[in-house]
């Protein structure tokens, strides 16, 4: 093969690699997940497209001007890599709420890509079919993932056989694994700063809940002092519990909620019960299992579950091991009495919403089962803070109150969150794109989702007009009116909307926020 047309081929191999960062973006979005990809690629074709077709275009123009010779070839290579750094360089700039991360797990998947792109190329070379070749971008780039797969699962699997070996060496260290449809990053900061008044306790970070995630935290944050360790585990396909309780042994359980949600990966609410109640199964026979009493499936796993258990309830005499008295929820914070059959104490949170008093119990049963007395939860309790992003209670400085509710995205959490701001005075505001991975049946749960609406807001700013429609749909079937809903296509366009709309004394409920991958 003549020389420049190699390097012709890895001049558009390398301005491929560098010009499929959005497409490596919606894959580490989707955490590498195949089946999401595609479905990202699917809802967003042009954006999926359009860099391949740029590059395409680009490697025509350049046959069209610099022809096929040595060096029209050879400058052709230059301008081909300049023409994907300039496309990486754009999708760079574009504003992403979760942004793109070089991990040394890209860096090693833009190497084989490369190489990839290289080794497809050159064979196709002398026949001409390198100019198609950037039109079908999004695919090659998903081909290069799996290509990368072995060496990532061997690298994953050495990491992880690591944590386990650190874990393995601390059979002093009181494990809790902590799971749930919804509610389980809420419960694991509540749980950190309950024990923190008599434990050293390591918790995972934010919502660091796969198993790279724990393994990284085990690797690098657990010490000698550490005396718990506080695991929360997350899925979204049957099994993944499984794998992160092979990791972690947890030695006690906590499962916060069943409910819909991933349902586009799980398929059925069947599927999710199974799948979180793998965690109660793992747990050994001299371990404890601590369940919230939630009138439904909860409860059904608990009264089914055999050996230590525990119940938390708001309501008095459900047969609940901890529950709640005189309980009194403002806009401003709650107060109870937390409830025990050896004694009861007054309690006062700041955080917002019955929920999360049901959260605190169930916090509370674990730590009176590692020996914990109620002044030291009640201390506890009162030096609770809203989690971010969970019916965070933010101040603008305006007179304007704003409830920061954008990581639920769960037709529980949503509803939980209405009732919240239901209870605030003055005009309600409601800013959401709707929920989403909610399987064949979304739409009907943002229709809900709007019905329930019509009775707790006085305006509502739908974001994205596509997939907030149901939501529409539902405010309107209960008689909202239609001059109080306002569509925009982004959150960009919310501020201005706010000053014209709203004045001191008014709130803002913000529930939910979707990912880039989702955004219309």
């Amino acid at each position: 093969m003549d020389f420049s047309v190699a390097l012709l081929c890895v001049g558009l191999a390398a301005g491929c690699a560098m010009a499929a960062r959005g497409s490596l973006h919606d894959l580490q979005l989707e955490s590498y997940q195949f089946a999401g990809y595609f479905r990202s690629m699917l809802r967003h074709p042009a954006r999926a497209f359009a860099p391949g077709l740029l590059m395409a275009a680009a490697a025509c123009l350049c046959r069209f001007l610099l022809g096929g010779q040595f060096w029209g070839r050879c400058v052709s290579a230059l301008l081909l890599c300049a023409c994907g750094w300039g496309i990486m360089r754009l999708t760079a700039r574009r504003k992403e709420k979760k942004p793109f991360v070089v991990t040394p797990r890209v860096k090693r998947l833009w190497c084989i890509m490369g190489l990839l792109f290289l080794l497809i190329l050159l064979p196709v070379a002398w026949k001409g079919w390198r100019w198609v070749f950037p039109l079908l971008l999004p695919l090659w780039t998903a081909l290069g993932a799996a290509a990368a797969w072995p060496l990532e699962r061997c690298i994953s699997d050495l990491y992880l056989r690591d944590a386990q070996s650190r874990l393995a060496a601390r059979p002093d260290l009181i494990r809790i694994g902590i799971t749930g449809s919804y509610g389980k990053t809420s419960v694991k900061f509540i749980l950190n700063t309950l024990l923190s008044e008599q434990f050293q306790v390591l918790s995972t970070p934010a919502s660091f809940n796969t198993p790279m995630g724990l393994t990284r935290v085990i690797r690098e944050r657990l010490q000698p002092a550490h005396q718990i360790f506080l695991a929360e585990m997350g899925a979204r396909h049957r099994g993944d519990i499984r794998e992160l309780c092979r990791l972690v042994h947890p030695t006690h359980g906590v499962l916060t909620s069943v409910g819909p949600q991933h349902l586009d990966t799980f398929h059925s609410i069947e599927n999710i019960r199974e799948t979180k109640y793998d965690l109660i199964r793992a747990i050994p026979p001299e371990g404890c299992r601590f369940f919230p009493d939630d009138g439904g499936i909860c409860r059904e796993l608990y009264d089914r579950t055999q050996g230590s258990k525990r119940l938390a309830s708001l309501r008095p005499g459900s047969g609940a091991d901890v529950w709640a008295e005189d309980l009194q929820v403002s806009p401003r914070g709650s107060s109870f009495i937390l409830c025990t059959a050896d004694g009861r104490i007054a309690c006062e949170t700041r955080m917002l919403g019955e929920h999360n008093i049901q959260n605190i119990l169930l916090a509370a049963s674990v730590c009176l089962e590692l020996g914990m007395n109620l002044k030291q939860i009640s201390r506890g309790i009162g030096k609770l803070k809203p989690v971010e992003h969970r019916l965070q209670l933010i101040s603008r400085g305006d007179g304007i109150t704003m409830i920061d509710d954008a990581f639920n995205a769960n037709p529980a959490g949503a509803s939980r969150a209405l009732r919240v701001l239901s209870a605030f005075p003055a005009q309600r505001v409601i800013v959401t794109p709707g929920m989403v991975e909610l399987g064949p049946d979304e739409a009907q749960y943002n229709r809900s989702f709007g019905e329930e609406m019509a009775g707790c807001v006085d305006l509502a700013i739908l974001v994205g007009p596509k997939h907030t429609a149901p939501i529409r749909d539902g405010l309107l079937a209960k008689g909202f009116t239609e001059e109080h809903i306002l569509t925009v296509r982004s959150l960009d366009d919310v501020p201005a909307l706010i000053r014209q709309h709203m004045k001191p004394g008014d709130t803002v409920l913000f529930e939910n926020d979707l990912p880039d991958n989702y955004s219309e």
